[in-house]
């Protein structure tokens, strides 16, 4: 009877996708915690302020030389702040690629697969 729909091989393989699914799933659930326990750094003004994130974006610390602390240079420190805050956004959103590139290859896929999920 099961041979008219191509037998328990069909189902078989209806059973590998799923688990396979289910696996990636489960992979890409494990990465997104792992994103949110990397950091990231990144700076502007030769080092002068360093912002920290996490992979995901989120922003966590951000230091400022003391140096730079002058009533008459307020716009430069914040820009300063700005650029830093932007580095090191654009270094969680290469850092969680890299990751993403990472999961894909250990999955027998491209590493420039764009993977749904993040």
């Amino acid at each position: 009877m099961l041979k008219g729909l191509g037998g328990l091989g069909a189902l078989g393989d209806m059973g590998k996708m799923m688990k396979a699914a289910q696996e990636m799933q489960q992979k890409m659930a494990d990465l997104q915690e792992k994103l949110e326990t990397i950091t990231v750094e990144g700076e502007s003004g030769a080092g002068l302020v360093k912002a920290t994130a996490t992979a995901k974006g989120v922003l966590t610390g951000l230091s400022i030389d003391p140096s730079i602390f002058s009533a008459e240079d307020k716009e430069v420190v914040e820009d300063l702040i700005l650029a830093a805050i932007k580095d090191v956004q654009s270094r969680a959103q290469e850092r969680t690629k890299y990751e993403m590139g990472n999961l894909a290859e250990s999955m027998g896929l491209p590493r420039d697969m764009n993977l749904p999920g993040l």
